[in-house]
Formats: C-alpha cells, structure tokens, sequence
C-alpha cells in the first residue's frame, strides 16, 4: 500500500508586498535569536552586546555611517548592473572584471594624462574611458552566446580572471616605487581625475549618481520598449522571435549596457573613492550584488534595501572581530546566518507545505 507523504510543497499564488515583507522581517528576527544563541553558547558573550557592537560598527559614528552608504551605493551600483542580463536569463558573473576593466581604463587615463588636461576635460575622459572599458569586457561574451551559443556563465566568469591578471601585470609594471607591487594612490599631490567632495563629504557625489541610477535603471526595464523587450526574451526567445524581436540584437546590447554600467562603478571606485588600482579594487562586490539582485526579485527599488542590509552586516561584523578579539570567521558566521535565514524566507513566499492531515480535510 502506498504511503502519502508527510507533507506536499504546494505553490503559493502571489502574496501581497506587505506580507512578504512580513516573512523576511520574521526571518530575520528568527535569524538574530538563532545567531544570538550560538554566540552564547560558544562564546560566553552576551548576544545584545554583540548585536549592540554590530551597529555601532555600521553607523556608530558619521564616518562609518559614509562608509557604510559608499559601500552600499557601490554595491547597488553593481548589482543594477547585473539586473538587466539577469531580467533576460544570461547569467552575468562576470561584473567582478568588468568593473575592473571599468577602472583600469579610467586608471590609465589618470596616470598617462594627469598633467596634461585640465581636471573636467580629465575626469570626462576618465568617465568614458571606464563605461567603454567595462562595456567591451561585457559585450565579449554576448557576442559569443548570440552566435554560438556559448554558456555565458562560464565565459563571463572566466574574464573576471583575464581581468584580474591584467591588473596585476600592469599594477607590477606601474608600482610606485618600481617592483614594490603597488601603485599606490594616483595624482596624490594635483589631485587631478580625483571626483570632488560635495558639502565636505568625499563619498557624497558617488552616493548621487547610485540614486539617480537607480531610478533610471527602474524607469528603463519598467516602461521603455527595451525593458519590454529584455523581459520578453527572458520569459520565452521562442515567443520573443514570434512577435518579431531581434533576440541577439537584444543579448548584446543587454550586456553592452551590463557592462557599461559596471565600468561606471570601476569609475566611481577609481575616481571617488580609492584613486588607485589594484586587484581588489572591486572587492568582490561582483559575485555579492548576484545575492543583491536574487533578493530584491531583479527589482532595483528593493535592491537599496537588500544592498544596504548586507553592507550593514559586512561592517558590522568587522566591529564584532576587533571588540571581542574573536577571528573574522566567526562574524562570518553570524553574517552567513542572518543571510541564509532571509534566503531561506524566499522559500516560503514562493511555496507553502501542506501536510497530511490538512490535505484530506481539503479534500474531504
């Protein structure tokens, strides 16, 4: 005789926003008590003051709380980045080198012609040099996958590599002193193709272009034709060649405008924030804004909040290390906790389980 299971996984029809809001607020109140009580029982330490710790090392002071928003405004930029590609079903991870492409080029431009332009002919230069670099870097693999088909989530992240090596060539070649490894920060002293501070704040001007960004990526897969488009070819290419759409057209230029948006973050990073180079300089932001853009359901509105939830538990987890002389491994674990619980709360806003007993009453 056949044994009905337990339970079934039955899917759920659409919940209102305000209660799927409700079930990842409750995930992550589940989340802080589970971590809380881990960090009891191995540590001794009381769970409030490390969660105490926590936000005063995001937002204890004005300069954390601007580091905390350039973070963020870094990650969301990188992650509207990603949206689009991922809106359309190409599995972008290559935005790790193509915003180092991005800032490689804009680089360049600093150290080759720092002396040479004046600052707003520079910094122009600088911006175009960094969308078109990341642009390149991203319309490589489109154009492969348009016309042969290749998986796309391979080759994008194998030229995070190719990235990568570059820059560290270049960074050996251009070290300051020669062989140190380092280039150390660029046009220290001129400041030239350095992004100006707004109201005494350096972080300011980067935070505003994330803002008007975001707005225009919503607007742009929202209303404009070629959101309409990349939606259609992400549900269905069959159906999207049926109505007439162009669907490698659509792949490389989705991707040409994935990887220009991240080459604006290389720029940002190069120009606003660090002023040098490395191959760190993206911090691997890349691969974080793909959890970024999986939470927020590829919506750029909610992906401010996403963003600024993770950057908020990355710095201050870093707090929860120096205080209590623990090792970064175990803030990692609280902040892998926190994420795996709002992860898993998607699970539930998708589905419900119906067990045994209520499927023969339903029934019945």
């Amino acid at each position: 005789m056949h044994k009905e299971p337990l339970f079934h996984i039955v899917k759920r029809e659409t919940l209102p926003w305000y209660k799927s809001w409700g079930v990842r607020l409750l995930a992550v109140v589940c989340a802080l008590i589970v971590a809380g009580l881990i960090t009891l029982f191995l540590t001794g330490l009381n769970p409030i003051k490390v969660y105490a710790t926590m936000i005063d090392g995001a937002i204890g002071t004005q300069r954390r709380t601007w580091a905390l928003m350039q973070k963020t405004a870094m990650l969301l930029c990188i992650a509207l980045a990603l949206t689009p590609a991922f809106r359309m079903r190409f599995w972008n991870t290559g935005a790790e080198g193509q915003v180092l492409a991005g800032g490689m080029c804009c680089a360049v431009i600093m150290l080759k012609l720092g002396d040479k332009l004046p600052n707003g002919l520079l910094t122009l230069l600088m911006l175009v040099a960094g969308v078109l670099g990341g642009a390149i870097w991203g319309v490589i693999p489109a154009i492969f996958k348009a016309k042969w088909n290749t998986n796309e989530t391979l080759f994008t992240l194998m030229m995070n590599y190719i990235a990568i090596q570059i820059i560290g060539y270049y960074v050996l070649e251009w070290s300051v002193p020669k062989g140190s490894g380092s280039i150390g920060v660029i046009n220290q002293k001129t400041q030239a193709g350095w992004l100006p501070s707004i109201g005494g704040q350096a972080y300011l001007i980067n935070i505003i272009v994330v803002a008007v960004l975001t707005v225009l990526v919503y607007i742009y897969l929202t209303y404009s034709k070629h959101g309409y488009e990349i939606s259609v070819v992400g549900e269905s290419e069959k159906t999207a060649r049926y109505i007439g759409i162009d669907v490698k057209k659509v792949i490389i230029r989705t991707m040409c405008l994935s990887g220009a948006i991240c080459g604006l973050a290389g720029f940002l990073l190069v120009s606003g924030a660090d002023h040098t180079i490395t191959k760190d300089t993206a911090g691997g932001n890349g691969f974080t804004a793909i959890m970024v853009c999986w939470l927020a359901k590829f919506n750029p509105i909610w992906m401010v909040l996403t963003s600024l939830l993770i950057c908020f538990l990355s710095k201050g987890a870093g707090e929860i290390a120096t205080m209590f002389n623990l090792n970064l491994s175990f803030s990692d674990i609280i902040t892998g906790i926190i994420i795996f619980f709002i992860v898993g709360s998607e699970f539930f806003i998708n589905y419900r389980l119906i067990f045994r007993g209520h499927r023969k009453e339903a029934n019945s």
